[in-house]
């Protein structure tokens, strides 16, 4: 991957073109990653699902109006932290949430991080699931995402079209007509 990949002006196409890279985490010395197997796209300023909608800037969200390449994280509901890759030039606040992997690395650790005991697609199959699996907490807010402590590789894997299934991002009915938008991708690789 390179530094310019995330200086995308299609965060949608960003949130496509994802599914299939692969997101390692290294924390305390031990690695844990695996393959991006479903993401949602927020539009920055005019989209409003996204937490810059009409350009709202506050502590919690600054980090979205950094150029493309860094984490975004926030945590939802006060307990689940969440994972976005901030796409586009700085002070245009784009980014794709990474909703689900599919562990390739470290599958003991992150069975250990989130205390199950088998590794099943449950495991990472939600953004919060995402996070916990890969250690990711508010400490990772604004770490590059080429970094030796969390970091995204392509290693060629292409998901075909007719393997992408499309669809209205999860819980931002506030959003009215926005919630509909089908910017939500899964691929289908397990």
């Amino acid at each position: 991957m390179f530094p310019d990949y995330f200086l995308g002006t299609d965060v949608v196409f960003l949130a496509k073109d994802l599914l299939g890279k692969y997101v390692f985490t290294q924390i305390d010395g031990q690695i844990a990653g695996g393959i991006i197997t479903e993401t949602e796209a927020y539009r920055g300023i005019t989209d409003r699902a996204s937490h810059a909608y009409g350009g709202r800037r506050t502590q919690r969200n600054e980090m979205m109006y950094a150029a493309g390449g860094v984490a975004y994280i926030f945590l939802c509901y006060g307990m689940h932290h969440m994972l976005n890759f901030v796409t586009n030039a700085k002070d245009v606040p784009d980014a794709v949430l990474i909703r689900g992997i599919q562990p390739t690395h470290g599958e003991e650790l992150m069975l250990k991080r989130t205390g199950k005991n088998r590794c099943t697609p449950a495991l990472t199959d939600g953004p919060g699931k995402v996070c916990k699996a890969l250690g990711i907490t508010m400490s990772e807010n604004g770490t590059s995402l080429f970094s030796d402590r969390l970091w995204v590789e392509d290693r060629g894997m292409v998901v075909p079209d007719n393997q992408i299934i499309t669809g209205p991002r999860v819980g931002v009915d506030y959003a009215g007509e926005d919630a509909k938008l089908p910017w939500r991708f899964r691929g289908k690789m397990r």
